[in-house]
């Protein structure tokens, strides 16, 4: 099982977040780096993921809009797809 830490305090932008996920899970190549590629990339895993995010608060104030976004996403693909576990704290 694959485990991705997503930490708000060490994020700095959406493009390292998508970094994180692609290197994790192995994405194809043809990835479309945003945020309903990682959608769909998330609801399409056949193997259990469980990403950790940490200091939401902190990742939605340093990516705005998108890191609010993001949140949504990863609540939504955990409810689409019950290989992907989200944890917050």
């Amino acid at each position: 099982m694959a485990e991705i830490v997503l930490d708000g305090l060490e994020i700095e932008s959406v493009e390292a977040v998508h970094d994180l996920f692609a290197q994790a899970l192995a994405f194809p190549e043809q990835y479309g780096r945003n945020l309903d590629a990682l959608f769909d990339c998330l609801t399409d895993l056949g193997e259990p993921v469980t990403v950790r995010l940490l200091h939401q608060e902190a990742l939605e104030e340093r990516l705005g809009r998108r890191g609010r976004a993001l949140a949504r996403l990863l609540r939504r693909a955990e409810e689409e797809n019950p290989r992907v576990t989200l944890l917050r704290k």
